[in-house]
């Protein structure tokens, strides 16, 4: 078994969450999500108290930021779906020179995931394109960083071909952890996608940062790029610390999300067909009998859960190592507390509750702060969340 492998095999772990929905006509798609209305409940299997947090604006003025990635300095990249890469830099924010040929800007899709390599050199940006006017894909670019992050220059193509049709379930999230880039696709709401091993749509990919299958690929005997299938619209992964385990968010449909726990070369049981019929279970076991079941499901009371991270640092006290996970609906974040791969509990950063909107992505800093975007479509925020101090 070689590396990549046994790093791919270390996302077989955890497990357990649960969080959204998103709704359109159908009962998905990001439209629908802001009007339902639902919660994740709370249940601490301990009595050790959950941390008081501080909240900060960091940036304001914003319009539906997707994404938001540290520098090792400490600058803050963020994505905004309309397609501008912003710079927050010690309370300034700038607009990062950067030119998306072809961008495509429409129903959930347009500039979304963004990750950064260890040196802060290179960005990896996920984004819709276009052709004569009409959604082209979904691909992965890779862009050069000069020095301050005032100006970004394409440098290639990692991933592209993934499906698209009006823009709805687009995706699109990253993940690069030891050299392996995840990618966290949607099934452009199509309902032939997640089960199609020739599709990128519908799945989690793990490729190098060149884009080429890891070299123990294929985990499918489809497109070797392909480490998970069954998807219906992944929009947050997270690496769990000291176990390399790979947990993704999905996007549920009008009855169900769902947390994963990623086993490479496992159908996660989404098949809307024929048509593209929500109501079917989102890991449908009946179908497809070795399905892998979540690890934490809303059931029929959704979320539309999007970003997640995993808290990290003895600050979070009994948050330490829990999973949070952003929701677009319920305009909060939950916090899944884990046991290997048992998801124990379930609590709520109440300071979040309802304030700032739909929030849409997580992201840990070297610090253990947590930055927060929010997504309400103008007047959008970013936030950073730390615990505060006399709670520590």
């Amino acid at each position: 078994m070689g590396d990549h492998q046994r790093r791919a095999r270390g996302l077989l772990l955890l497990a357990s969450a649960s969080l959204l929905l998103a709704g359109c006509a159908a009962g998905s798609g990001e439209g629908a999500e802001a009007g339902d209305d639902a919660s994740v409940g709370s249940e601490d299997v301990a009595d050790d108290p959950v941390p008081a947090l501080d909240v900060e604006v960091v940036a304001e003025g914003l319009t539906l930021p997707w994404d938001v990635q540290l520098l090792p300095d400490g600058t803050a990249l963020v994505t905004e779906r309309g397609g501008r890469l912003l710079a927050l830099d010690g309370g300034e924010v700038r607009e990062v020179a950067i030119d998306i040929p072809d961008l495509f800007v429409g129903s959930e899709s347009g500039l979304m995931g963004v990750a950064l390599s260890p040196e802060g050199d290179t960005a990896y940006l996920c984004h819709a394109t276009r052709s004569g006017g009409q959604p082209q894909d979904v691909r992965v670019t890779r862009w050069t960083l000069d020095d301050g992050a005032k100006s970004a220059s394409a440098d290639g193509v990692v991933v592209d071909g993934m499906p698209i049709t009006s823009g709805r379930h687009g995706g699109c999230r990253l993940l690069l952890e030891d050299d392996v880039l995840y990618v966290g696709t949607g099934d452009a709401a199509d309902a032939t996608n997640p089960q199609s091993l020739d599709s990128l749509g519908g799945k989690v990919l793990a490729v190098t940062p060149e884009g080429e299958p890891l070299a123990d690929a294929p985990f499918v005997d489809g497109d070797p790029r392909i480490l998970t299938y069954g998807h219906r619209n992944v929009q947050g992964l997270a690496a769990q610390p000291g176990t390399g385990t790979i947990w993704s968010v999905e996007h549920g449909s009008s009855v169900d999300d769902e947390v994963n726990v990623l086993e490479p070369g496992a159908n996660y049981g989404w098949a809307p067909g024929p048509g593209y019929d929500e109501s079917v279970p989102m890991t449908d076991t009946e179908r497809f009998p070795d399905a892998v079941e979540a690890a934490w499901s809303s059931g029929d009371r959704t979320h539309a859960t999007s970003g997640a991270a995993f808290l990290e640092g003895e600050q979070w006290g009994s948050w330490d190592g829990a999973l949070a996970v952003a929701e677009l609906k319920d305009s909060g974040v939950g916090v899944l507390r884990v046991d290997g791969e048992q998801v124990v509990g379930e609590d709520r950063m109440a300071e979040l509750e309802g304030d700032y909107g739909r929030l849409r992505s997580l992201t840990l800093d070297e610090d253990g702060a947590l930055w927060v975007t929010t997504s309400n479509g103008e007047g959008d925020v970013v936030l950073r969340v730390t615990p505060a101090p006399d709670a520590r």
